[in-house]
């Protein structure tokens, strides 16, 4: 039976990669699949992993309804699997029941992928449906490290290497951290950490590299 499944992490452990790699075993397994995200790292209507990994996707904005795309694509004769969805905390709770009813009426696979809390530690409105409608949630193994080396499971988002709660609770930033003046970036942080606002920039710390890997992906 089809389901819907959500996975879940903070930044930096491995969600889009994730979700790069499922849409691969499905689609090489003879399997016809559409791949969505909203707000990617990479630009409009493209899924990336920080791997340096990129598909053409569809951008999913307020207004997207997936069941009519869906069924618009059936009956013009497509066929549809399975669904990946990348940067699912950022679509409505109207969304998301839509993927729940591809699943439930249609028999379509859909695997979501996403952070749960927002910089001030609240759930996204759209992880939170996920969480309460999802067939199975898995959050990932990989786990992301705070400066100090500890688990990291909040995203803190910083101006000049500064922690900061204030602001839109969507504004996409530099998740490399940034060196420009002014200038909005994410980084993980323990929850320590997070408490007391130490970002590796206030510690001393360097970041780590973020060189490309000797090897090609």
């Amino acid at each position: 039976m089809a389901e819907l499944v959500f996975y879940a992490g903070t930044m930096d452990c491995g969600k889009s990669t994730l979700a790069l790699q499922t849409d691969h075993n499905h689609s090489s397994r003879g399997r016809t699949g559409l791949v969505f995200t909203r707000l990617d790292r990479a630009g409009q209507s493209r899924l990336s992993s920080r791997l340096g990994l990129a598909v053409p996707a569809i951008e999913v904005r307020d207004d997207f309804d997936f069941r009519r795309f869906v069924v618009d694509r059936l009956s013009a004769g497509a066929r549809i699997d399975y669904i990946i969805c990348d940067e699912a905390q950022f679509y409505t709770e109207e969304q998301v029941e839509q993927l729940a009813r591809l699943v439930d009426e249609l028999s379509i696979d859909v695997f979501a992928f996403g952070i749960m809390t927002d910089f001030r530690t609240h759930l996204f409105s759209g992880s939170r449906r996920l969480v309460e409608l999802a067939d199975r949630t898995q959050v990932l193994q990989v786990e992301a490290l705070c400066w100090c080396g500890s688990r990291a499971i909040h995203n803190a988002r910083t101006i000049d290497g500064i922690m900061t709660t204030e602001g839109d609770q969507v504004v996409v930033g530099d998740v490399a951290g940034s060196h420009t003046a002014g200038a909005i970036a994410y980084e993980v942080l323990c929850r320590r950490h997070y408490r007391a606002g130490l970002t590796a920039r206030r510690a001393g710390v360097e970041h780590m590299s973020r060189e490309p890997l000797p090897f090609d992906a």
